[in-house]
């Protein structure tokens, strides 16, 4: 491989354009032969860089050290954070019963899993072919057992769950979403696939109970509040996978029911929170069991009368532009969107339209965006997780960026307008490091800018 790539990769990690761990996997990922500018164009790509003008920098300066024949050092590899103790509860469970198990037994031995790994704070469980059971508690893996299930033992506890009607849909697709409900009302989200080594399944336990925005950690959460108190307009809710996007998303649903007087339509892949009716009236539909796709409820929800539609996820060109279509006239939406800060959601939002299309679009989301939540959680000094949120309010500045394609300034607009209650995601993290919730460390890792780093004691 042209050695560009690797002295670009390390560039973009010393200037926290990269995790070290994502660079390493973006350099295995590109072609032979491959120089500067195409991991540059991958990583824009891929959405894991924003900022074009400081990579464009850091190309031209890999390209010179390049040429002189010097080898790249290894990249930097953070130490790996101690995870919590594995409880006895989950350590004592046998896995080579299995094999012996009947179809009710099996039933039974992964309900009692599911509340164990739901007892001792797990946020998933992972049964899959090739490898150890294991959950993710604090954002940490942990085993429970040193032996690979089977082939014939992942797919039994997989398909043990499903009605004879899903296992044919499994079956025929190799890969199915699904959610259901433990004995005492505990809600599980589920997807069920096949890979390369057999079935493997991934078991998402939805709290126990919808929190407040306080609750949940939100610093400010007056205004959210306000944003939800709009008949019209756009709001984005988004992050990484495991950000708890959609525990955010039905607590303002579960604000709106509390504290207006409308109808809420919301369409989920699955449904995970059911929610009863309170001053509004909620209508709660199922990508593939009540509708056929996104668009497809979107188009219907239109004709139901809504005054705020809730969209589980912003996925594809035709959700997105019904969904910006929407707000235009007349209706709350709210959405989630898989991105990491608010000027990558607008970039992204924007971007999926053709460029025939865009002047128009930029038009509309100028006009019609109330606001964006993007947020992060990260590991506590105490062992559980905290939030960390980055909040735009869409005003004047925010609009003409958006309208004339500058959104680049976002984040200049966010530091700007701290008394209107926007904070960028960097100062977010600082604020949690200052009240000591967070470590120093932690603290560096997930602070891009170099002048807010720079307060934390021994950050690059």
């Amino acid at each position: 491989m042209n050695k560009e790539v690797p002295w670009l990769a390390l560039f973009c990690v010393h200037e926290n354009l990269l995790e070290a761990q994502l660079a390493s996997q973006l350099i295995a990922s590109m072609p032979p032969g491959s120089d500067g500018q195409a991991f540059a164009q991958a990583a824009l790509a891929k959405g894991h860089i924003t900022d074009r003008a400081t990579l464009n920098g850091l190309v031209a300066k890999a390209k010179i050290v390049a040429s002189s024949g010097a080898d790249a050092p290894a990249l930097p590899v953070p130490a790996p954070r101690a995870a919590a103790p594995l409880p006895a509860s989950l350590s004592e469970i046998d896995f080579s019963r299995v094999d012996m198990l009947s179809d009710l037994e099996l039933k039974a031995f992964m309900t009692n899993l599911l509340q164990t790994a739901q007892a001792s704070g797990a946020s998933d469980l992972h049964i899959s072919a090739g490898t150890p059971p294991y959950i993710r508690r604090i954002r940490a893996l942990q085993y429970l057992d040193t032996t690979p299930l089977s082939a014939e033992q992942a797919h039994k506890l997989n398909t043990c769950l499903l009605s004879a009607a899903h296992q044919q849909v499994f079956a025929a697709r190799n890969d199915f979403d699904y959610a259901f409900a433990m004995e005492g009302g505990r809600r599980i989200r589920a997807n069920v696939m096949q890979h390369k080594q057999g079935t493997k399944g991934t078991y998402r336990i939805v709290p126990e109970r919808l929190r407040s925005l306080a609750e949940l950690g939100f610093p400010n959460p007056a205004v959210i509040q306000k944003l939800l108190s709009y008949h019209n307009g756009l709001i984005l809710v988004t992050g990484p996978v495991g950000s708890g996007k959609t525990t955010t998303l039905n607590s303002l649903i579960n604000e709106i029911n509390k504290t207006r007087d409308d109808h809420i339509i919301t369409v989920e892949d699955p449904i995970e929170f059911l929610h009863t009716s309170q001053g509004c009236n909620i209508t709660q539909r199922q990508v593939g069991q009540h509708t056929a796709t996104f668009g497809s409820a979107l188009r219907s929800a239109l004709r139901e009368d809504p005054d705020i539609i809730v969209i589980g996820e912003l996925r594809d060109l035709a959700t997105i532009e019904m969904a910006i279509s929407a707000s235009e006239t007349g209706h709350l939406v709210i959405g989630t969107m898989h991105t990491s800060d608010a000027t990558t959601t607008l970039n992204r939002l924007l971007d999926a339209f053709p460029p025939s299309q865009q002047p128009q679009i930029r038009a509309m989301v100028a006009q019609s965006l109330r606001g964006v939540i993007c947020q992060r959680l990260l590991p506590g000094r105490d062992n559980g997780l905290v939030l960390a949120c980055e909040i735009l309010i869409n005003n004047t500045a925010v609009s003409a960026m958006v309208r004339d394609a500058k959104t680049q300034g976002i984040p200049s607009v966010i530091e700007t307008n701290r008394r209107e209650g926007m904070i960028t995601m960097d100062n977010a993290v600082l604020a949690l490091w200052q009240e000591k919730k967070i470590s120093d460390q932690t603290a560096s890792d997930n602070i891009i800018n170099r002048l807010v780093r720079q307060q934390i004691p021994g950050a690059r």
